[in-house]
């Protein structure tokens, strides 16, 4: 009874502490570190304190790799001592190994206890075993993982579970740690729930796990008044929690390795290059992609495909690109025609003739290869053996052309069939770029299916998401039911719900548990690849799943939204998100792509759509139509915002060709430009494109106002230059904003080129240039400096000294 008594008073206290709560460990100790003599990085060596079999046992020797690899990025990697764990592969994101020592663990006297950059330095404590990062200019702690003051726990690291924590100040502001959509804006707000795990949910659903994963945050701090920015990043690629409470952040992690790497800035776009320059550079974009886009699933032949063209040049709406959804395929077969509704004479007659006005032609793709004998297809990628195993066998899903195998682009010779088929398909029909969707992956079924006996399925007429195969749950194994369960889909559903199952394995046996969300990253290099081949031209890519590294070879699109307010202004937080993450070119289904849109809605998405990077219209199938000549009022807006768009081209060309070359956002939060005004670091519903065009939409119904906040500065009206705010110290203004109308400012001490626009990019280039120069309103000496890249922009590269680019640097000043 006594024992009983002291158990109870045990637990009781033991909830009364947070920080009991979240411990799982007693941490480890670190019992050796020496200065490696081949690369300048320091090995050292962790053994647990004291084991146990909370979501199970303690890996007991881990060893440590610390290296500045460069004077601004500092990299600290854990695992197993013993033996290699699953890690990002090295040859799909490219980056420096650490040394692989195993099985050398030593105690020896601990003499180092802090590793010195240039600009951030390393210090840890061995007992129990924490590290903290500062900044060398300022002294300020960035990272630090010590509990001794803080309500978390010591550092854990089983097989299936890993934990670590940060301690952070309430005044720091976080940015990052996507994809989902945001409710409250762009800025992390402390207790929602943060989870990464690529899943096929719709974007309409706020704070849950969607398309992509990018396990990294940006944290900008106002310190004594000067503002800093630094960036870290944690590459696993296994699913994870991140709880951040305001004080503290603690990723809880399935599987992998602690992976970190941490970017000292300090400037915001500082942070974004030092990122890309280790992730990769976003991938140049063609010209033409920067122009206007429509699509629609459901154009179901090529007279409606047509008439769609044909429409937008009588509305003199701008048009570059016409998309078709899966309407083209056989069957929802990828690489397939439909010959009744596509009949190959009369899309390529209607591709030759677009192609002559400069327009160009995207289709969409799926990863799902249908299950079918008389599908060449199929046949050969079941001759190549390219498709995910379970248990020796393709493992079959369900989507839209009903049972499926999907394609393993971690195997080299799925690599080589993925580009033979679009080879061929490129030669039946002349396609400018890809699309490739549904690849997080998304499977209609969950488990282990059988195409069932004597019934169709799917049983045809219009398209469904309903599962018609026979499927029984898997969940014996420690793969499909981890000890510790991750909030995927938002309600901790199982890791194979609507996906490949985890035990399901690619190439070289690596498991589905591990690689999950690297799919579309693996796809959409696979597919850069072949477009490369198969064109010789500029890839454009276009792909709902993204992970780390995935702005190198794709755009992306925000997925599923819905015809809604709140859809239009969470657009914004998205494609914010995005540009730190190496992905610039990126945008949102303009007016929604499910339900039916309000008129109004549609005009004031059109006066945002026309400033996101990648600018498209898209609608679902059973949505109603909503392309923009559909309302009067809605194509008004449409040539209002999208004239200004095509008039400033060539400044959106040369951000393009910025965020190729130092990744800087083309869509940037206004923190970016004024992180000095603190007033402005929660901001969602502006944003910038380049470092001095600010967008201020109306995001409400009704209004025909805008609050819009301008940070010191003059800003002239781009639509009419004779209107110019001017805010001494920063300031809230009531801008006009009728239903047709868009506010767009230009920034003081900028210099603007620009061209006269026109309905396409091919027509638009040849218009003459006009360079509008802004100096502070109302002052006796003023400069300005802008900037100019053009280029030939199907060379597969973009840079400077090929003999087919320019880059031009703008100066003025004026005085008295």
């Amino acid at each position: 009874m006594a024992s009983s008594l002291s158990l109870l008073v045990a637990i009781i206290l033991c909830f009364s502490s947070l920080r009991c709560l979240n411990a799982i460990g007693k941490g480890y100790r670190l019992i050796s570190i020496e200065k490696s003599p081949d690369d300048g990085g320091f090995i050292g060596f962790l053994q647990v304190k004291q084991s146990n079999e909370i979501y199970g046992s303690d890996i007991t020797i881990l060893r440590l790799f610390i290296k500045h690899e460069t004077d601004h990025r500092l990299r600290v990697h854990i695992t197993d001592a013993k033996k290699q764990r699953w890690e990002v592969p090295y040859n799909l994101l490219r980056r420096e190994q650490p040394l692989r020592v195993f099985g050398k663990s030593r105690k020896s006297p601990v003499t180092v206890q802090e590793i010195s950059g240039p600009e951030l330095i390393l210090s840890f404590t061995t007992d129990p075993f924490s590290f903290a990062v500062r900044r060398r200019s300022n002294g300020e702690t960035i990272f630090n993982t010590s509990s001794s003051y803080e309500n978390f726990g010591e550092m854990v690291f089983k097989d299936q579970y890993l934990e670590v924590s940060t301690s952070l100040p309430r005044d720091a502001s976080l940015y990052g740690f996507g994809e989902n959509s945001q409710a409250n804006g762009i800025k992390l707000v402390p207790n929602e729930p943060y989870t990464l795990f690529t899943e096929d949910v719709s974007a309409f659903k706020l704070n849950t796990d969607l398309y992509g994963s990018h396990p990294v945050y940006m944290d900008l701090r106002n310190v004594r008044g000067k503002p800093y920015a630094h960036s870290v990043l944690l590459l696993n690629s296994n699913g994870m929690d991140v709880f951040y409470r305001g004080s503290s952040l603690t990723y809880k992690v399935i599987g992998g390795v602690f992976d970190f790497y941490f970017f000292a800035g300090p400037s915001p776009l500082n942070v974004v290059d030092q990122y890309t320059s280790l992730i990769g550079r976003p991938a140049p974009m063609p010209y033409w992609s920067l122009g206007f886009h429509q699509c629609r699933w459901g154009y179901r032949n090529v007279s409606v495909v047509e008439d769609v063209v044909d429409n937008y040049q009588k509305a003199k709406i701008p048009l570059d690109v016409i998309w078709n959804d899966a309407d083209y395929m056989d069957g929802y077969k990828d690489f397939t025609l439909d010959l009744v509704n596509f009949p190959h004479a009369k899309l390529l007659a209607f591709l030759d003739r677009i192609h002559k006005m400069g327009m160009k032609y995207v289709v969409i793709n799926d990863p799902g290869i249908g299950v079918n004998a008389s599908y060449g297809v199929y046949q050969r990628g079941m001759a190549n053996d390219v498709f995910i195993k379970y248990e020796g066998k393709p493992f079959l899903a369900q989507v839209w052309p009903g049972p499926v195998y999907f394609p393993d682009f971690l195997n080299p010779k799925t690599v080589s069939w993925w580009g033979d088929e679009i080879r061929c398909f490129h030669e039946l029909v002349p396609i400018d770029g890809l699309w490739i969707d549904m690849n997080e992956v998304s499977n209609f079924c969950s488990g282990l299916c059988t195409i069932p006996e004597g019934k169709q399925c799917p049983s045809g007429g219009e398209p469904g998401v309903t599962c018609c195969l026979e499927c029984k749950n898997i969940t014996n194994t420690r793969w499909d039911d981890p000890p510790y369960k991750i909030n995927a889909t938002g309600h901790k559903a199982p890791l194979g719900f609507k996906t490949i199952p985890t035990s399901a394995y690619h190439y070289n046996g690596i498991r589905e548990y591990n690689a999950h969300s690297i799919y579309g990253f693996s796809e959409a290099i696979s597919t850069h690849k072949a477009l490369l081949d198969v064109q010789g031209k500029r890839p454009f890519i276009l792909s709902r799943s993204t992970f780390v590294g995935s702005g190198q070879y794709a755009a992306h699109w925000t997925g599923d939204n819905q015809g809604t307010w709140q859809s239009l202004q969470v657009s914004i937080s998205t494609m914010l998100n995005f540009g730190i993450f190496g992905v610039p070119m990126v945008g949102s289904d303009i007016c929604g792509f499910f339900p039916p849109t309000p008129e109004e809605l549609c005009n004031r998405w059109i006066e945002v759509g026309a400033f996101y990077p990648f600018s498209r219209d898209h609608a679902d199938y059973y949505a109603p139509r909503k392309e923009l000549y559909k309302w009067a009022t809605v194509a008004e807006s449409a040539r209002n915002a999208l004239g200004m768009r095509y008039k400033l081209l060539p400044f959106l060309y040369t951000l393009n060709y910025e965020a190729h070359v130092t990744g800087a956002p083309i869509a940037r939060p206004l923190f970016f430009s004024f992180p000095d005004y603190t007033e402005c670091y929660g901001l969602s519903r502006q944003f910038l494109l380049g470092s001095s065009l600010m967008i201020s939409p109306v995001l409400e119904q009704g209004k025909t106002q805008v609050e819009a906040l301008f940070p010191p500065g003059s800003w002239y009206h781009m639509f009419d230059m004779t209107r110019v705010v001017f805010s001494k110290n920063g300031k809230l203004v009531t801008l006009p904003a009728p239903l047709n109308a868009v506010n767009v400012h230009l920034y003081q001490n900028t210099i603007l080129p620009m061209q006269q626009g026109g309905l396409i990019t091919k027509e638009a280039r040849t218009t003459p240039f006009s360079i509008v120069v802004a100096f502070p309103a109302g002052a006796s000496d003023g400069y300005a400096t802008g900037k100019l890249f053009l280029d030939d922009d199907e060379l597969p590269e973009m840079k400077l000294g090929n003999g087919q680019s320019t880059y031009v640097d703008f100066y003025a000043s004026v005085g008295k």
